[in-house]
Protein backbone atom coordinates (compact mmCIF):
# COMPACT_ATOMS: atom_id res chain seq x y z
CA UNK A 1 0.00 0.00 0.00
CA UNK A 2 2.32 2.27 0.88
CA UNK A 3 4.18 1.40 -2.03
CA UNK A 4 1.03 2.60 -4.34
CA UNK A 5 1.09 5.38 -2.61
CA UNK A 6 4.70 6.54 -3.34
CA UNK A 7 4.57 5.84 -6.79
CA UNK A 8 1.04 8.62 -7.00
CA UNK A 9 3.62 10.56 -4.83
CA UNK A 10 6.67 11.27 -7.67
CA UNK A 11 3.34 11.33 -10.63
CA UNK A 12 2.34 14.12 -8.71
CA UNK A 13 5.86 15.86 -8.74
CA UNK A 14 5.80 15.81 -12.21
CA UNK A 15 3.15 17.90 -13.16
CA UNK A 16 4.00 20.76 -13.18
CA UNK A 17 2.04 23.48 -11.75
CA UNK A 18 -0.83 25.27 -13.17
CA UNK A 19 0.43 29.24 -12.74
CA UNK A 20 3.63 27.85 -14.85
CA UNK A 21 1.78 25.84 -17.69
CA UNK A 22 -1.04 27.80 -18.65
CA UNK A 23 -0.12 31.03 -20.80
CA UNK A 24 -2.93 33.43 -22.50
CA UNK A 25 -3.44 32.27 -26.26
CA UNK A 26 -2.30 35.12 -28.65
CA UNK A 27 -5.78 36.24 -30.52
CA UNK A 28 -5.82 35.10 -34.08
CA UNK A 29 -8.02 36.19 -37.42
CA UNK A 30 -10.74 34.51 -37.37
CA UNK A 31 -10.82 32.02 -40.80
CA UNK A 32 -12.35 33.00 -43.79
CA UNK A 33 -14.63 30.91 -46.16
CA UNK A 34 -12.68 31.01 -49.36
CA UNK A 35 -15.24 30.96 -52.33
CA UNK A 36 -14.35 28.14 -54.98
CA UNK A 37 -13.04 29.44 -58.27
CA UNK A 38 -14.62 27.35 -61.13
CA UNK A 39 -12.72 26.13 -64.10
CA UNK A 40 -13.71 25.10 -67.73
CA UNK A 41 -11.85 21.87 -69.19
CA UNK A 42 -12.34 20.75 -72.46
CA UNK A 43 -12.13 16.43 -72.95
CA UNK A 44 -11.91 16.30 -76.64
CA UNK A 45 -11.25 14.03 -79.02
CA UNK A 46 -10.77 13.33 -83.31
CA UNK A 47 -13.50 10.91 -82.80
CA UNK A 48 -17.41 10.49 -80.61
CA UNK A 49 -16.97 8.57 -77.35
CA UNK A 50 -14.74 10.69 -74.68
CA UNK A 51 -17.86 10.76 -72.36
CA UNK A 52 -17.51 8.16 -70.51
CA UNK A 53 -14.41 9.43 -68.31
CA UNK A 54 -16.68 12.93 -67.30
CA UNK A 55 -19.55 10.91 -66.58
CA UNK A 56 -17.68 9.24 -63.76
CA UNK A 57 -16.11 12.67 -62.83
CA UNK A 58 -20.11 14.24 -62.67
CA UNK A 59 -21.18 10.79 -60.64
CA UNK A 60 -18.50 11.42 -58.14
CA UNK A 61 -19.41 15.18 -57.90
CA UNK A 62 -23.09 14.52 -57.41
CA UNK A 63 -22.30 12.10 -54.71
CA UNK A 64 -20.06 14.50 -52.87
CA UNK A 65 -22.60 16.85 -53.22
CA UNK A 66 -23.11 19.16 -56.03
CA UNK A 67 -25.53 19.94 -58.00
CA UNK A 68 -24.72 18.65 -61.60
CA UNK A 69 -25.97 18.87 -64.87
CA UNK A 70 -25.34 16.62 -67.63
CA UNK A 71 -26.70 17.56 -70.84
CA UNK A 72 -26.04 15.74 -74.05
CA UNK A 73 -26.97 17.51 -77.00
CA UNK A 74 -26.80 15.47 -80.20
CA UNK A 75 -28.42 11.88 -78.17
CA UNK A 76 -32.55 11.94 -78.26
CA UNK A 77 -34.37 9.68 -76.35
CA UNK A 78 -38.30 9.27 -75.43
CA UNK A 79 -39.67 11.73 -73.41
CA UNK A 80 -36.91 13.45 -73.41
CA UNK A 81 -36.04 17.44 -73.53
CA UNK A 82 -36.48 20.27 -70.85
CA UNK A 83 -39.38 18.60 -68.67
CA UNK A 84 -38.27 14.81 -69.04
CA UNK A 85 -34.81 15.40 -67.23
CA UNK A 86 -33.75 12.14 -65.61
CA UNK A 87 -32.63 12.48 -61.87
CA UNK A 88 -29.57 10.10 -60.42
CA UNK A 89 -27.96 10.05 -57.18
CA UNK A 90 -30.08 12.89 -56.07
CA UNK A 91 -28.00 16.10 -57.20
CA UNK A 92 -27.13 14.81 -60.64
CA UNK A 93 -29.64 15.60 -63.72
CA UNK A 94 -29.19 14.46 -67.07
CA UNK A 95 -30.96 16.49 -70.09
CA UNK A 96 -31.14 15.48 -73.67
CA UNK A 97 -33.60 16.97 -76.56
CA UNK A 98 -36.47 16.01 -77.60
CA UNK A 99 -35.49 13.94 -80.46
CA UNK A 100 -36.36 10.21 -81.25
CA UNK A 101 -32.61 9.22 -82.60
CA UNK A 102 -28.60 10.17 -82.02
CA UNK A 103 -27.94 12.53 -84.74
CA UNK A 104 -24.45 11.57 -86.98
CA UNK A 105 -21.89 13.84 -87.44
CA UNK A 106 -22.48 14.42 -90.50
CA UNK A 107 -25.63 15.92 -89.68
CA UNK A 108 -27.19 18.21 -93.29
CA UNK A 109 -28.78 21.15 -91.45
CA UNK A 110 -29.65 23.34 -94.25
CA UNK A 111 -32.12 20.79 -95.33
CA UNK A 112 -35.96 22.98 -94.43
CA UNK A 113 -37.70 19.68 -93.72
CA UNK A 114 -39.46 19.22 -90.97
CA UNK A 115 -37.64 17.17 -88.97
CA UNK A 116 -34.50 19.06 -89.11
CA UNK A 117 -36.69 22.26 -87.83
CA UNK A 118 -37.68 19.74 -84.90
CA UNK A 119 -34.34 19.05 -84.37
CA UNK A 120 -32.94 22.38 -83.71
CA UNK A 121 -35.76 23.56 -81.97
CA UNK A 122 -35.26 20.46 -79.52
CA UNK A 123 -31.18 20.99 -78.94
CA UNK A 124 -32.04 25.25 -78.71
CA UNK A 125 -34.77 24.33 -75.93
CA UNK A 126 -32.13 22.05 -74.22
CA UNK A 127 -29.43 25.30 -74.82
CA UNK A 128 -31.53 27.92 -73.75
CA UNK A 129 -32.43 25.47 -70.10
CA UNK A 130 -28.47 25.24 -69.78
CA UNK A 131 -28.48 28.94 -69.77
CA UNK A 132 -31.09 29.69 -67.53
CA UNK A 133 -29.77 27.51 -65.37
CA UNK A 134 -26.92 29.02 -65.14
CA UNK A 135 -27.94 32.21 -64.64
CA UNK A 136 -29.95 31.51 -61.61
CA UNK A 137 -26.95 29.83 -59.85
CA UNK A 138 -28.42 26.82 -59.83
CA UNK A 139 -25.84 24.40 -60.46
CA UNK A 140 -22.18 23.77 -59.48
CA UNK A 141 -20.82 21.67 -62.47
CA UNK A 142 -22.06 21.27 -66.60
CA UNK A 143 -21.58 19.48 -68.37
CA UNK A 144 -21.90 19.66 -72.17
CA UNK A 145 -21.96 16.58 -74.44
CA UNK A 146 -21.23 17.31 -78.36
CA UNK A 147 -21.53 21.07 -77.99
CA UNK A 148 -18.68 21.63 -80.65
CA UNK A 149 -20.72 19.53 -82.96
CA UNK A 150 -23.64 21.03 -82.12
CA UNK A 151 -22.24 24.11 -83.12
CA UNK A 152 -20.67 22.90 -86.29
CA UNK A 153 -23.80 21.41 -87.16
CA UNK A 154 -25.45 24.84 -86.66
CA UNK A 155 -27.79 24.30 -83.60
CA UNK A 156 -26.18 26.52 -81.38
CA UNK A 157 -24.09 29.96 -82.19
CA UNK A 158 -20.54 29.96 -81.06
CA UNK A 159 -20.65 33.66 -79.60
CA UNK A 160 -23.52 32.83 -77.55
CA UNK A 161 -21.45 29.76 -76.06
CA UNK A 162 -18.43 31.72 -75.44
CA UNK A 163 -20.72 34.55 -73.94
CA UNK A 164 -22.07 31.88 -71.77
CA UNK A 165 -18.99 30.78 -70.34
CA UNK A 166 -17.29 34.18 -69.75
CA UNK A 167 -21.09 35.28 -67.89
CA UNK A 168 -21.01 31.68 -65.84
CA UNK A 169 -20.75 32.26 -62.26
CA UNK A 170 -17.77 32.30 -60.70
CA UNK A 171 -17.93 29.19 -59.14
CA UNK A 172 -19.46 27.01 -61.46
CA UNK A 173 -16.86 24.01 -63.22
CA UNK A 174 -18.08 23.52 -67.14
CA UNK A 175 -16.43 20.38 -69.08
CA UNK A 176 -17.25 20.45 -72.93
CA UNK A 177 -17.07 17.21 -74.33
CA UNK A 178 -16.78 16.10 -77.65
CA UNK A 179 -14.24 16.99 -81.15
CA UNK A 180 -15.10 20.08 -82.77
CA UNK A 181 -14.30 22.42 -80.09
CA UNK A 182 -14.07 25.95 -81.83
CA UNK A 183 -10.76 27.50 -81.14
CA UNK A 184 -11.83 30.89 -79.32
CA UNK A 185 -13.65 28.29 -76.82
CA UNK A 186 -9.99 25.92 -76.58
CA UNK A 187 -8.65 29.49 -75.58
CA UNK A 188 -10.88 30.04 -72.36
CA UNK A 189 -10.16 26.49 -70.85
CA UNK A 190 -8.36 26.29 -68.03
CA UNK A 191 -7.79 22.70 -68.79
CA UNK A 192 -7.55 20.66 -71.98
CA UNK A 193 -7.73 16.78 -72.44
CA UNK A 194 -7.21 15.10 -76.40
CA UNK A 195 -8.58 11.63 -76.55
CA UNK A 196 -5.80 9.89 -79.09
CA UNK A 197 -7.02 7.08 -80.77
CA UNK A 198 -3.60 4.18 -81.44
Amino acid sequence: MNAGHSTSAKQMDSIPSIGSSLRPVPSRTPLQLVTTQGQVHIHTSSYRGSFSVVLSEALRSAGLGSKVLIVQFLKGGVNQGPEGAIHLCGRLEWLRPSIECCLPENSDTSNSSFQKRSQQQAIRAIWETCKTRLEKHKIDKIVLDEIGLAISLGFIEENDVVSTINNRPSSTDIILTGPSIPTPINEMADQITELRCS
